[in-house]
């Protein structure tokens, strides 16, 4: 997989910000774990979630990346049900 799969024309400018920096975070990993979400939830998050999303993607990957496996627990600002979603689908991939 070479990146996003999904066109960002449709999309308002912080929309589309946030669809790259999805998939230019430093690590594949992380790439394919926000670039993925970004590409199939991005246009339908709400106003609330998406400053969510943008708080998410300020966190380094690799503090991001242990919340997401579980090796480390989500501190209670980012436990949010839009970090599960993010997580469940991360974890969806794997299987």
């Amino acid at each position: 997989m070479t990146g996003t799969v999904r066109s960002s024309a449709e999309l308002d400018i912080r929309r589309r910000r946030a669809l790259f920096r999805s998939w230019h975070r430093g690590t594949r990993e992380m790439d394919l774990v926000l670039g993925r979400f970004a590409d199939s939830e991005l246009a339908r998050l709400t106003p609330e979630e998406l400053d969510q999303y943008e708080a998410l993607l300020e966190v380094p990957d690799t503090e991001f990346f242990k919340w997401v496996t579980g090796e480390k627990a989500v501190p209670s600002a980012y436990d949010t049900p839009l970090f599960a979603r993010i997580a469940q689908g991360s974890r969806a991939q794997q299987d």
